[in-house]
């Protein structure tokens, strides 16, 4: 199997796709035959949740040897839901819990897969070299990769987190993380400034610029091996609909996924692409509304102002992973893609072609949610199911109203839900009129007095455990913090 980069032909071997991250062009690796290659997806459905992950990664890795035995040590004992991730009716719709992990958010269903999977493909590749994951986060993807790559033999973590960008409980899961392999570092600026630097590291940091016996990988959804497991849950939230018959085989369900670097959402389109009965892919954006407006417009326009929200892991002006819709849509015109993100790079600004947008608005919908927006929905679905949900998620359940209000389909519809109330806890207290007083570790367990359910494991005592990183540094110097860390003896090497 090879992948190939987005922005040219240069192809790889699924393994070393992983393991390099990124392609040397900047691009991003896909496989372009992913639609024609024919997959039982029907069988995979009458698997367990495990069953479906070694199906679904054995079809989109074919490389790797061993898948079965590389799902059992991801997901065995980590998740507190056999079903890995759990489907809730909620109303007359269906929420998708993907936050029964280890740091309660989605990222853990893909970053506690993707460890295994850079062991693995070390391994196979004959590779020597220390692998240091360079990762940008904007709340849930620094937490969900250190806990995954902590003290993994062969491997060293950076974290980039942008200073003031996330939330006290996200910023207190990464900074007391342990691991003499790891390191975390907040930015001066926000995500976009951690994720342009992350690139530019890429970019700089080849060849001699590397320390002997180093080489760098990723963590971010840039890596396939973060976004293929992604497509799992696809399938595990069809196979639920079933078994309870909300559904007959061959319907198609509407998904409705609150996005901003637009991973999530294109893992149900590589689910669509391998036969799963999806119908609409509803793209919900927060105030920071750019997926919004390029997938009514065509126009992908970064020169706005960034606005921060109440759903932090969504505030993201450049979406990475849109770049393997472009290629996909485009029919794999890499050097039309490239161009885009020239442009981008350049100018703030691309506009993409009219056709290969009506290819891109047959499979997808957009819809946003303001601010006052998500705190309203918060309250009332609280209010009128009894169920809580986060700010990410209340986005979604917004976008999936009104999706449904101006094109009733009759489908059932799916909202992903990509973390816990619990991580959010001032504003979900603030949504249902509690009260707000203390910091946000009291405001957690008021949270959890209210709503009657746990605490999730990797949240409980977290203001308690000793801060091991403090390192702050402006954006224009990450480049050089991480050759300065790649060169120290330290945490990461």
């Amino acid at each position: 199997m090879l992948y190939q980069s987005t922005r040219s032909d240069h192809r790889v071997s699924d393994t070393a796709a992983i393991l390099e991250g990124i392609a040397p062009d900047g691009g991003l690796y896909i496989d372009p035959t992913l639609a024609a290659r024919p997959f039982d997806w029907q069988g995979c459905l009458a698997l367990s949740p495990l069953g479906m992950a070694e199906a679904i990664l054995s079809h989109l890795l074919p490389g790797f040897a061993g898948m079965g035995e590389l799902v059992s040590r991801a997901y065995d004992g980590k998740f507190d839901s056999e079903e890995l991730t759990p489907l809730v009716k909620v109303g007359n719709d269906f929420v998708l819990e993907l936050f029964h992990g280890p740091t309660a958010a989605f990222k853990d269903v893909a970053l506690s897969m993707l460890p295994q999977l850079v062991t693995a493909a070390r391994t196979q590749e004959g590779v020597r070299d220390k692998i240091v994951i360079l990762t940008a986060t904007s709340g849930d993807t620094g937490k969900a990769a250190l806990e995954g790559f902590h003290d993994v033999a062969g491997t060293g973590i950076l974290v980039f987190y942008p200073d003031a960008g996330v939330s006290p409980v996200q910023k207190a899961q990464m900074v007391t993380q342990v691991g003499a392999n790891v390191k975390v570092c907040a930015v001066r600026g926000n995500f976009d400034d951690c994720q342009s630097g992350v690139k530019r590291a890429f970019a700089a940091l080849t060849g001699d610029a590397l320390p002997a016996g180093c080489r760098l990988s990723s963590a971010n959804s840039i890596n396939i091996g973060r976004l293929a497991p992604q497509v799992v849950y696809y399938f595990i939230a069809y196979a639920a609909l079933l078994r309870r018959g909300e559904i007959a085989p061959g319907d198609k369900v509407d998904y409705v996924v609150p996005t901003g670097n637009f991973g999530d959402i294109l893992a149900g389109y590589f689910a669509k692409l391998m036969g799963l009965p999806v119908g609409t892919l509803v793209c919900a954006s927060n105030a920071n509304r750019v997926l919004t407006d390029f997938l009514e417009t065509g126009v992908y326009d970064k020169r706005r102002d960034f606005l921060k929200t109440v759903s932090p892991s969504m505030d993201i002006l450049v979406s990475s992973n849109l770049e393997r819709l472009l290629f996909l849509a485009s029919g794999g015109d890499s050097a039309l893609v490239a161009d885009c993100m020239r442009k981008l790079s350049s100018e703030g600004v691309y506009r993409f072609p009219d056709e290969a947008m009506a290819r891109i608005r047959a499979d997808f919908a957009a819809a946003c949610c303001e601010e006052e927006d998500c705190l309203a929905t918060i309250g009332r679905v609280w209010r009128e199911q009894g169920y809580l949900c986060d700010t990410h998620t209340a986005v979604a359940m917004k976008a999936a109203r009104d999706f449904k209000a101006s094109r009733p389909s009759g489908r059932k519809t799916v909202v992903l839900s990509t973390a816990s109330p619990y991580k959010f806890p001032a504003a979900v207290l603030k949504a249902i009129g509690g009260d707000l007083s203390g910091d946000e570790f009291a405001q957690m367990e008021r949270l959890h007095e209210i709503a009657k359910t746990p605490i999730p494991r990797g949240l409980r005592g977290l203001k308690e455990r000793p801060v091991l990183h403090t390192d702050v540094i402006d954006a224009k110097d990450l480049v050089n913090y991480v050759q300065r860390q790649l060169n120290d003896k330290g945490e990461t090497r």
